[in-house]
């Protein structure tokens, strides 16, 4: 990873921009296809319209009230040059053919160390595709989808496709289908973007060796789906009120999952009542057939369920986690036990009932936090209206009295008495 950063380092230092040369409306097609490599053109006020193709590494900037406009049809801006760079435009009115790939800014592999910055795009299919387009800087721009379409037909507010070495860093998308969208695309870093109002802030598939720092995600039906990759390092991501899942990991291996947060994720609604899915409880963090993951210190608050483990998520790291107030701290059903501790430190839970008598911060009584009538819910949910009943509190003292009866779950050794940001600092 720091090679991954020093190489970021280079390729994103700003350019030294050519003397300008302005471009009225009606001109840029001219004025792309006279231009040298290196120039400068900047967009008068005004309304450009027509879909533009740039073949040549140039900058292309604009003034206030410059808009370009593609009248509903194809790619605004097709990039098919290297170290491109398009700062500050507004771009609207593109196509809406998602099988075409329409996109209001398109770069195809030739587009090597392309940099897009700050703009402003209406996207009606795809706000931003990098195709094969290695190097890129996609940073500031705000990106907002069509809701005079379905979800399902809108594009991805930014989609990286087989792109290496690339960064998205503070932008601010909203009403696409999914924010960012990464598929194939490896050693590239997702930092400080706000995504919101959608399907899924962050989708990740069969991407390896990425980074994904500091992003927000609200109100989109899953923030962080991260599937069928290696090697990420997600680190410091922020869910809050987003719908179903905060993080949806599925089918991710030796992955670091650190000092993320995900508060009052709510359960999956029915798009056309806007009432509760049944048996879609939100959860914080939602793992299915993941291995050999550290999950540490993530703050995981006010959901139904904190963690659910499913389909073999085996053999991961589970430590210094605080899990607090949620409906059901832990979901998980299996064969065997998993124990949340290392080297003597495992996790702050808010409902642990144990005590510290040495007044080292960890608990002296092991903490389990699922049971047979944990088990018993899950399988038989209407059997909560007996939560209180004599019945079910006499289960659970016979199953305390009689471990043997015990059934195989989540087993934390060490528990921590505060949340683990309160300990020592992370390393």
């Amino acid at each position: 990873m720091k090679r991954l950063l020093t190489a970021l380092l280079f390729l994103f230092t700003p350019p030294l921009l050519a003397a300008a040369i302005t471009v009225a409306p009606g001109e840029l097609d001219q004025a792309l296809a006279g231009a040298s490599d290196g120039a400068h053109l900047v967009l008068e006020a005004g309304v450009h319209e027509g879909n533009f193709r740039i073949e040549r590494p140039v900058t292309l900037s604009a003034r206030e009230g410059a808009v370009i406009d593609g009248n509903g049809q194809g790619h605004l801006l097709w990039i098919d040059a290297p170290d491109v760079v398009v700062q500050g435009l507004h771009l609207r009115n593109g196509g809406a053919n998602l099988t075409d790939m329409d996109a209001a800014i398109y770069t195809t592999r030739n587009a090597t160390g392309v940099q897009l910055v700050d703009n402003r795009i209406e996207a009606r299919g795809f706000g931003i595709w990098l195709h094969g387009s290695n190097e890129a800087r996609v940073e500031g721009n705000r990106i907002s989808g069509d809701i005079l379409l379905r979800h399902q037909d809108r594009g991805n507010g930014i989609h990286l496709f087989n792109t290496q070495r690339s960064l998205v860093k503070d932008n601010i998308v909203w009403e696409t289908r999914d924010g960012i969208y990464i598929d194939f695309s490896h050693n590239n870093r997702l930092e400080g973007n706000h995504l919101h109002t959608q399907r899924y802030g962050v989708h990740y598939m069969n991407s390896n060796d990425n980074e994904v720092v500091g992003n927000r995600t609200w109100n989109n039906r899953a923030g962080f789906a991260l599937m069928q990759s290696r090697r990420l390092t997600i680190v410091g991501n922020h869910a809050e009120g987003d719908e179903g899942y905060g993080f949806l990991i599925h089918d991710l291996q030796d992955s670091t999952i650190t000092d993320n947060t995900a508060i009052a994720i709510t359960a999956s609604t029915n798009p056309r009542t806007g009432t509760p899915i049944r048996g879609s409880e939100g959860k914080a963090m939602f793992v299915y057939n993941s291995q050999f993951n550290t999950f540490r210190r993530n703050h995981l608050e006010r959901t139904d369920i904190g963690i659910h483990l499913t389909a073999g998520s085996e053999n991961n790291e589970v430590y210094e986690n605080a899990l607090i107030n949620n409906r059901s701290q832990v979901m998980y059903v299996a064969t065997r036990d998993q124990e949340w501790s290392i080297d003597g430190r495992g996790n702050y839970w808010s409902d642990y009932m144990g005590w510290d008598m040495g007044g080292d911060g960890i608990g002296d009584v092991p903490h389990e936090p699922n049971d047979a009538v944990d088990r018993l819910f899950w399988t038989y949910p209407m059997a909560r209206i007996l939560m209180n009943s004599p019945a079910i509190q006499l289960l659970r003292w016979v199953q305390r009295e009689f471990p043997v009866l015990r059934p195989s779950g989540v087993r934390d050794s060490a528990p921590l008495m505060r949340p683990a940001a309160q300990l020592e600092p992370s390393s």
